[in-house]
């Protein structure tokens, strides 16, 4: 038993330096699909990550053995609607949408289901391979994609089985979500880079776990993000609550500390204040 947690523990090191290593690197050089299951992959006993990737690159041959890569790029996102909805099923997990096995693009390839990023990410890894440059946008509240031309602009949501969307539809989407609150435009739409895709299904992640109160899980996903932005004050300031409510004083105090430093004007800084005041109080009584 202990030699199989030891080996599960160097597995799990490996896999938090190859992420390291992956997210540090420049922009073009980050394999997207590759760095999301090794986000997946500490949770997944020996997941075959290759295995992974060769089943994308697949489902990208397919598509490829019907069609021209000469088509106008709306034809060949017909096509690639036509096979990853229609012919192999997937679509957005509305029913149970805060289950974390919608983050991990593992699951969602086994199960035919999953969120806006992830599917969204299936589906550019899928596209990127048929010469098809579309690109992530991080829409308020839902994720979709687009192809980026000045002369043909298209926007597509993976979520809603690849639906093509108009300026108007961005609008309802808005409306939907946040009560007429924000009005659409054209900065809304720009592309970001595939670290905050990977922050976003991080960030996914550690709010699912911190309302479940799963604290171990949340800390190792706060661990990641820090990994993507060092001086986060934000990641610092949770990864501090975090480690107080599993009672390791010493680490959450030292981290509080340092969002305090860092962000002389932060809104919550009394709130975070008072809490640091208990937990040196916490602390000084058990030494």
């Amino acid at each position: 038993m202990v030699g199989m947690q030891g080996e599960r523990a160097g597995e799990i090191q490996w896999i938090r330096s190859r992420f390291a290593e992956m997210v540090a690197r420049a922009e073009e050089q980050i394999d997207l699909a590759e760095t999301a299951l090794l986000i997946a992959a500490e949770d997944y006993p020996h997941l075959d990550i290759g295995g992974y990737l060769g089943r994308i690159g697949r489902m990208a041959e397919r598509i490829k053995e019907r069609v021209s890569l000469e088509l106008e790029p709306v034809k060949l996102i017909e096509e690639l609607n036509r096979y990853l909805f229609d012919e192999e099923g997937f679509r957005g997990n509305s029913e149970d949408y805060y289950d974390p096995k919608n983050s991990f693009l593992n699951e969602v390839i086994d199960r035919r289901k999953g969120i806006p990023i992830t599917l969204s990410m299936l589906y550019m890894e899928i596209a990127w391979r048929l010469d098809l440059p579309l690109v992530g946008v991080g829409f308020p509240g839902h994720f979709i994609v687009k192809y980026p031309n000045e002369e043909q602009e298209i926007l597509i949501d993976p979520f809603h089985r690849g639906t093509l969307l108009s300026e108007d539809d961005c609008q309802h989407t808005l409306d939907r979500i946040y009560g007429e609150k924000i009005v659409f435009n054209r900065e809304l739409l720009i592309p970001i880079p595939k670290r905050l895709i990977l922050s976003r299904i991080l960030n996914n992640l550690k709010g699912i776990y911190l309302h479940r109160k799963d604290f171990p899980r949340a800390l190792e996903v706060v661990h990641r993000l820090l990994l993507i932005h060092p001086d986060s004050p934000t990641e610092l300031r949770d990864r501090g609550l975090i480690y107080g409510k599993m009672k390791k004083i010493s680490h959450a105090v030292a981290d509080l500390r340092r969002y305090l430093e860092a962000v002389e004007e932060a809104e919550d800084r009394e709130a975070i204040t008072e809490h640091l005041r208990h937990l040196q109080m916490r602390q000084v009584s058990q030494n």
